[in-house]
């Protein structure tokens, strides 16, 4: 059974004529008489009743016409649903973003996002770059905003870098020990708020330390930016973020 025989079909039930459905359908008198016969002995039962030229449906084609009619409107449902996902109409997107993304970056990108494809509904997911591409990889996520290096990025998955940006040490303006601008070196001692394992930042800040054989003071741990930059507020540590992050703060970066 083909749409296109489908089609014919209803064209000739609902105009009681096969050289107007033709026409309605823009195609040739006999080629639609011929899907249509072949429709009838796919089915094995005839589907009008031609007497003296009159057309009338059939036990069996009154029983197809609502089927049929259900057919056709689902393939146009399914035709629009498409059509508005490839042209960002509609639709849904599961973005996932590291904590200093979403707090740096995301905020102006989505009110841009949202103005544009106003029907697109973006369900944003936080976590440390290893957690997003573990659940890019098994299909939770659609896309993810991440810090690279990966230490074992996926074969089935693309990078694309998309910036870069300095590590910076974000810290209260009456801290001491700090400058305008700080090295590695500069931390040794310096109490600093580190995410937790797997997250993107802690790795970064440890490895930056470890290649001058120092090793960074971390009194506190957290998941998210709040409880670090409530430690950064009170003086009692400080945390490490990308220069990005600057403008969404109201610490002193240093």
């Amino acid at each position: 059974m083909q749409f296109q025989q489908l089609l014919y079909f209803v064209a000739v039930a609902e105009t009681r004529h096969f050289t107007r459905a033709a026409e309605q359908v823009h195609v040739s008198q006999p080629s639609l008489s011929q899907q249509v016969r072949a429709l009838e002995k796919e089915l094995g039962a005839e589907l009008f009743s031609r007497a003296r030229g009159n057309i009338a449906l059939t036990d069996a084609g009154e029983a197809l016409l609502p089927l049929a009619r259900r057919i056709l409107a689902d393939a146009d449902t399914a035709r629009i649903e498409v059509q508005e996902l490839a042209q960002l109409r509609r639709g849904r997107v599961r973005l996932g973003a590291t904590p200093s993304v979403c707090t740096g970056l995301l905020p102006q990108v989505l009110r841009d996002f949202h103005d544009r494809h106003p029907g697109i509904q973006l369900l944003i997911e936080e976590g440390g770059s290893h957690d997003l591409v573990r659940h890019l990889a098994r299909g939770a996520l659609d896309l993810a905003l991440v810090v690279l290096p990966l230490p074992t990025p996926s074969p089935a998955l693309t990078t694309v870098e998309l910036l870069r940006e300095d590590l910076v040490v974000v810290s209260s303006p009456d801290a001491a020990g700090l400058g305008a601008s700080a090295r590695v070196a500069d931390l040794q001692g310096e109490r600093l708020v580190m995410f937790r394992h797997g997250y993107d930042l802690r790795e970064l800040t440890v490895a930056a330390c470890a290649r001058r054989a120092s090793s960074p003071n971390s009194p506190s741990r957290a998941a998210r930016w709040t409880p670090c930059s409530a430690s950064c507020a009170r003086g009692s540590a400080s945390p490490s973020c990308p220069a990005w992050s600057r403008s969404a703060r109201t610490a002193v970066c240093a």
